[in-house]
Parts: structure tokens; sequence; C-alpha cells
């Protein structure tokens, strides 16, 4: 017996209005939590709240709009597709309509893109405001990132997108609301639930990572948790990439879609980071000048 769920559910929290949506609010949802747990690995390590808010502005934007241009660049369309038979528009390209690429509320963020972006943040951060290496912030972010990106892909489950292939395997979801530009239908095909097995993927990581930093001060050995980081979740990604529908043309054209050529970067950085953390001896290093307020001091 096949277990099918047919996933009939609408991205609008209020009928009738695109925002807010779903989307938007696991999306969040995620970042907020993200906030508290790295807000207890500054209040361990008595770091500054002011650090944190500082960072906190460095991340969001650059998830935001590094996971945007990452989707638009990446991904496309960049020009209008178009129903041959019907002339009904299907989807606006990004080149012929540039003010949709700040409809982010509509779904459309690569992690990828996110990613870069955010390393690019993280340098700026570590070298303007902490001053400390690099490696030192990206080991403690990467708890938030990875259970933001579970969020993320909830959110993609709500807008029945990034879906699964079809299966006839025990289980299933069937999205009624899923447009198959393909077919130019909504296909109900009962499908691998890809947002889902990313989504739980992205859950269990986050877990480990804790639990590698609070109970086995993994932190200790700088570049440990970033190294595992990259190569769980973007080996994950890679995997699960398999059984996910092709988001580009040249995903039917190619073995590797773009989302697993995209991968194998980020797991081979990961490696190298892991296997240095092993070899190269950590020297503890000053935090005590972050235990204060970093704001210049108001004159009388």
């Amino acid at each position: 017996m096949n277990l099918v769920i047919n996933w009939d559910v609408t991205p609008e929290i209020i009928e009738g209005w695109k925002t807010p949506n779903f989307y938007g609010l696991l999306f969040v949802t995620g970042l907020i939590i993200g906030y508290f747990v790295i807000k207890r690995m500054y209040k361990r390590e008595g770091v500054h709240e002011k650090y944190l808010d500082q960072l906190v502005l460095y991340v969001v934007i650059a998830t935001i709009v590094g996971a945007r241009l990452g989707h638009v660049f990446f991904y496309g369309p960049y020009f209008d597709e178009v129903d041959p038979v019907t002339g009904r528009l299907l989807q606006e390209g990004y080149l012929s309509h540039p003010m949709s690429i700040f409809k982010i509320w509509e779904g459309g963020l690569a992690s990828h893109g996110g990613a870069l972006a955010l390393i690019l943040a993280l340098y700026l951060y570590s070298r303007r405001v902490v001053k400390l290496p690099m490696i030192w912030i990206l080991d403690r972010i990467v708890a938030p990132i990875a259970i933001a990106a579970c969020f993320i892909r909830l959110g993609n489950l709500m807008n029945s997108e990034i879906v699964g292939v079809p299966t006839n395997g025990f289980f299933a979801f069937s999205f009624p609301n899923f447009y198959n530009e393909a077919l130019n239908i909504y296909d109900p095909t009962p499908r691998h639930p890809a947002q889902l097995y990313e989504a739980i993927s992205y859950m269990v990581i986050f877990i480990f990572l804790l639990f590698m930093f609070w109970k086995k001060k993994a932190y200790e050995k700088r570049g440990m948790l970033f190294g595992s980081f990259l190569i769980l979740l973007f080996g994950a990604r890679f995997f699960i990439e398999f059984i996910k529908l092709g988001q580009t043309a040249r995903d039917e054209v190619f073995a590797l879609n773009t989302g697993q050529m995209l991968s194998i970067p980020f797991v081979l950085v990961g490696v190298y980071i892991l296997w240095r953390s092993f070899k190269k001896k950590t020297e503890p290093l000053e935090l005590s000048r972050l235990n204060s307020d970093p704001s210049p001091a108001k004159k009388a």
C-alpha cells in the first residue's frame, strides 16, 4: 500500500493576498531561531551584545541579497516564458521585468548564492568588527544557517515548489498546486517531497552541530564545525538533487544538474578545511576585548 499525501496547501496566510505568506513567515522564523542560537554562543564566551547586533545586520542583508541574486543568475529565467499555444505568460523573465528581482516574497532563493554572499559578509565582519580570524565566526554561524535553511525549505514546501521527481514508492506527495511548465498544466502526479527531505536533513545537521559545539567543544579546533557543515549540508544537497525535478533547461541535458555542480566545490572546500582543523595546532584566541560595548563612548 502506497502512502500518498495530497498537499493541497495554498501559500497565502490570508486567502487572496499574496502577502503575508507562509514562505515569508517561515523564512523569518528560521532567522529568529538562528539569532537566539548564536546569542547563546556569544553569551557563553562573554561577547557583548552589540557585536551580535552588527552580525545580524551583515548576515540578514547578505543572505537575502545573495540568495536572491543567486536564483536570478543561476536559475533564471532571464526572459519571459510564454505558452506557445495559448500565449499565456507562464513566468516573468528577470531581464524583461527587472523589478521582479525584488519580489522575494514570491519565493526564488538559491542557497549557493546566499552562501557566497554570506562568506563575503562574514569576511568583512571578521575584519572590520570583531577583528578576529574569519574562521572564528564561521564556526559559530553554521548551526544558525542550518536551521534557517531548514525553515526556508519548509517555505518551499508551502509554495509547492522545488518538487521531486515522480515516484511509485511507499511515500509520496501529490502537489495539486504545482504548475509543471514542461507540460503546461497543474500536475498532481505523486512525487518525492524533495523540500521535506532537505528540511529534515538540515534539521539533523543543525542538531549535530549544536552537539559538537556544546558537548564536544569542537570550536576549540578552529574550522572543524565549518568544514563539517560544508560537507554535510552540501553533500546532502548533492544526493537529494538526484530525486529533485530539474529547475533549468540545462538540468535535462547534463548528468549532474545545476544544484549538484554548485555543491561540489563547497564539499571539497569543506574537506580541506576539516583536514586542516585536525592537522593544525589551534592557539586560544583572546576575547576579553569583546566583552565590552564596542560603541564609541558618548561625550558628556
